[in-house]
């Protein structure tokens, strides 16, 4: 199972689509999802304010702004063959 981060702010409409294709893609492929809203952290909402949203999949930036189904199913099927000795 892979691990997914999602920063995230409240009323951001891309946060929003993100997890939209998030809950998608998870009916296919096993994943942990943490959201973390950065609003709440000022290091974070420096290091990722411009940005979110931010998608981390095992600590590794993977996306921002918008990702379609095709790409994240795509990342994580290779990810999660990497993860189990294939890659």
């Amino acid at each position: 199972m892979l691990s997914v981060t999602l920063y995230t702010r409240p009323g951001c409409h891309l946060c929003d689509e993100m997890k939209d294709v998030l809950r998608r893609v998870a009916q296919h492929v096993p994943l942990a999802l943490e959201e973390i809203d950065i609003s709440a952290d000022p290091d974070l909402e420096t290091r990722y304010g411009v940005e979110i949203p931010v998608l981390m999949i095992d600590g590794r930036k993977v996306a921002k702004y918008r990702i379609t189904e095709d790409e994240l199913t795509r990342i994580m099927i290779l990810r999660a063959g990497k993860a189990g000795g294939a890659g």
